[in-house]
């Protein structure tokens, strides 16, 4: 397979041209430079100071002087009475001019320098090859057939993937549904007759939209090898750029390459670049709007047999130009989901074939804490594994280092901070709080994986819930029991500390409890006071307005419920710890020693039974 070849191969001279246009270029610069300071003789000596000043016997002999020869400051010549006479005299133009109503032949030497003439030589030079290039360009000499705009994008190519794809739908994991969605495409191009036997179209382009790493560019290509068809692959970038008038060259270029290929994919990625919904006042972007037409006219110029498939790829399809989305051009839209639960158990078997991975991992378990992991996301997840089995001494990847490498993908990596040990104490009694009210409600809510007090990234500590599946929505049971055990933290630094002792460490814990609570009554209804009212509405860019769709006196309302629903929480959390202080300072005290306990751990805890103490004391003296 052959990998950025350029489109452009035929051998062209406009190399040649550019460079010795440049040199000429240069050396006029300098001849004009030097003219700065190399005027003519006569402006030079206009502008000299005299040498000699004595020349009254000139003057007063004007009407005598039939000619001068003037050559710098000496002047000789002949008088009226056949004399010769020399003198020196200052360049005067009064003086030149009453001589010369005298009846005076007045010749002025002008010499050059050898130097003054191959400047000159150089100017008509450059003249010369100017109006030559002027002439070949217009007549399409440079660069070969195109004249300088071929030139141009044989110095600018747009770099594709050529050539068969070796990819096919068994490298493509937990996208099943997109996948056979595809599968008429990959029939097309294999047995076209069979499609045109009863009539029908095969759509001539296919949008994938999706979050970023989901696998567009690894499906499109799926395609192609699949169907065992050429795949040219490209960006919509490579079709922007500084000189106008390149990007419709290119997409013209890039089409006729397909053609003489055809059946074949072609796919252009990030296609947003260049499709961009266009609109009566984007009167910059001209030639990015003349690039989309471009493309908009190669695409509705297939006829159905040419078996070229354009596949296209985008993060925005809300951009795109409606044009573009029109039946005839990308007629079919396929948008790629991140990955359920079965669908990351499936992505992470493919890629763990690559990896050296102990037999005991189950999959299922780390796709269970990979919620909202797209399929790059979960490869890198891997990789990282690899990468810390390494640097611990492991000779295969264990669950210990499945575990670091996602800590350190959602929270940072580990931070090596002086903590004083009050705030290391009341970092304990917060996730303390967290993991037992999290625990009480654990028939609810999302189950318990860990509780830690590492600091890692911005976060001092967390406590680590695993899904057990796949949820698309929550009852108002739910959502209660989340918002208490979000708020759980700073309650626990208030039932053990007081208020005078709460800090800011419930800052994030906050935000994401007024987040759910505000969405919950804004827009899921499931408040009694505002009803089935969706007060914010998502505008045109995911963004939300505070009171669209609310009066003044609906929005107070929101505000007065969203403390409502939060207080209630609040309270439910803060009653539990204080009914069961002892058990949440055991949790404490048991992070402190432990610094992670386990949800295991956790449960024994609770249960009133003992569990392994290893002491922070104990882990500092193994590691020297």
């Amino acid at each position: 397979m052959k990998n950025e070849n350029n489109i452009f191969k035929k051998k062209d001279n406009s190399r040649f041209y550019i460079m010795v246009f440049a040199v000429l270029f240069i050396a006029l610069a300098v001849r004009a430079f030097m003219g700065l300071n190399t005027k003519s003789d006569v402006e030079t000596k206009v502008n000299k100071t005299p040498i000699e000043l004595n020349f009254s016997d000139v003057l007063r002999k004007s009407d005598d002087i039939k000619t001068m020869d003037i050559d710098g400051d000496k002047a000789t010549g002949i008088l009226k009475d056949g004399t010769k006479y020399s003198a020196v005299i200052t360049y005067n133009p009064e003086l030149l001019e009453k001589l010369s109503k005298n009846g005076t032949t007045i010749k002025i030497e002008d010499k050059k320098s050898f130097f003054d003439n191959f400047l000159r030589g150089l100017d008509l030079l450059f003249w010369g090859f100017l109006l030559f290039f002027t002439w070949r360009l217009l007549r399409g000499g440079i660069g070969g057939r195109g004249g300088l705009t071929q030139s141009l994008i044989s110095q600018n190519p747009t770099k594709i993937t050529t050539g068969k794809t070796k990819t096919t739908f068994k490298d493509v994991a937990g996208i099943d549904s997109e996948k056979q969605e595809l599968m008429e495409v990959v029939e097309f191009l294999k047995n076209r007759d069979k499609f045109k036997a009863l009539g029908a179209r095969v759509p001539r382009g296919i949008l994938l939209s999706g979050e970023p790493g989901t696998g567009k560019t690894l499906l499109a290509r799926a395609v192609a090898g699949e169907a065992n068809v050429p795949f040219f692959a490209t960006s919509g970038s490579d079709f922007s750029g500084i000189i106008v008038g390149l990007g419709v060259a290119k997409i013209k270029e890039i089409f006729e390459l397909a053609k003489r290929n055809a059946p074949c994919i072609l796919f252009i990625d990030e296609i947003d670049a260049i499709g961009q919904s266009r609109s009566k006042h984007s009167y910059n972007d001209n030639d990015r709007e003349q690039t989309l037409n471009q493309l908009l006219i190669e695409m509705d110029g297939f006829a159905n047999e040419t078996g070229i498939i354009v596949i296209a790829a985008t993060n925005r399809p809300d951009m795109l130009d409606a044009a573009l989305l029109r039946p005839g051009r990308f007629d079919r839209q396929i948008h790629i989901d991140l990955p359920d639960l079965e669908g990351r158990r499936d992505i992470l078997n493919l890629h763990a074939k690559k990896f050296k991975i102990n037999e005991d991992i189950n999959m299922l378990d780390v796709a269970r804490g990979t919620t909202g992991f797209s399929g790059a996301d979960l490869e890198n997840l891997l990789n990282e594994s690899a990468l810390h089995a390494v640097r611990v001494g492991h000779k295969v990847v264990e669950q210990s280092d499945i575990e670091d490498a996602r800590d350190k993908i959602l929270m940072g990596p580990v931070k090596k901070r002086k903590m004083r040990p009050e705030d290391i104490k009341l970092t304990a009694y917060h996730e303390a709080g967290h993991a037992f009210v999290g625990l009480h409600y654990g028939n609810i809510i999302d189950p318990i994986h860990k509780a830690t007090i590492i600091p890692r990234g911005r976060a001092l500590g967390m406590v680590q819930h695993l899904p057990i599946d796949d949820k698309v929505s929550m009852t108002i049971e739910e959502v209660r029991a989340n918002l208490s055990t979000y708020l759980a933290g700073r309650a626990s630094e208030e039932v053990f500390f007081g208020m005078n002792k709460i800090t800011t460490g419930a800052e994030s814990d906050i935000a994401v409890a007024t987040r759910l609570t505000r969405r919950s009554i804004t827009t899921a209804g499931l408040s009694d006071k505002i009803g089935l009212v969706a007060v914010n509405q998502a505008n045109s860019f995911g963004q939300k307005i505070a009171l669209e769709n609310a009066s003044e006196k609906t929005a107070e309302i929101v505000d007065e419920e969203i403390h409502k629903w939060l207080d209630v929480a609040h309270k439910d959390a803060k009653n539990l710890i204080t009914k069961n202080k002892s058990v949440v300072d055991k949790l404490a005290k048991a992070l402190l020693e432990k610094e992670t306990l386990t949800a295991d751990e956790i449960k024994e805890i609770v249960n009133g039974k003992k569990i392994k103490s290893t002491t922070r004391a104990k882990k500092s003296n193994a590691k020297k």
